[in-house]
């Protein structure tokens, strides 16, 4: 696999954060203004700003403006290359656990 390190790491900074999260949860349902990915959150605008901003550095969202309305979209290729990362990881530790597993088989076949 070969990902650029820092692209990586914005997706996974900004993941990490649970606010950020559910904003990407409500543009996985439909596009979203900023207004309304502010609304569930008790925080200023300028505030939600920040949160969008970092999400657009991680190529998470992308935000079109139509007169004074921002419309903020997620953008499923950065999440999708997260998720095929993870999944390398995650065949790596399945496999170690079948072997687990068959070895554990086999030492319990010699007890018995």
């Amino acid at each position: 696999m070969n990902y650029n390190d820092n692209h990586l790491n914005n997706i996974f900074h900004a993941l990490a954060d649970s606010t950020r999260r559910e904003m990407v949860q409500m543009m996985a349902q439909k596009e979203r203004t900023v207004s309304e990915l502010a609304k569930p959150f008790d925080m200023s605008l300028a505030g939600i700003s920040k949160h969008i901003k970092v999400l657009e550095r991680a190529n998470l969202m992308e935000r079109s403006v139509k007169g004074r309305t921002h419309i903020c979209r997620l953008n499923t290729e950065s999440l999708a290359q997260a998720t095929e990362w993870l999944r390398f990881y995650e065949k790596f530790w399945s496999d170690r656990f079948d072997l687990l597993e068959s070895e554990l088989l086999k030492a319990k076949k010699k007890e018995h």
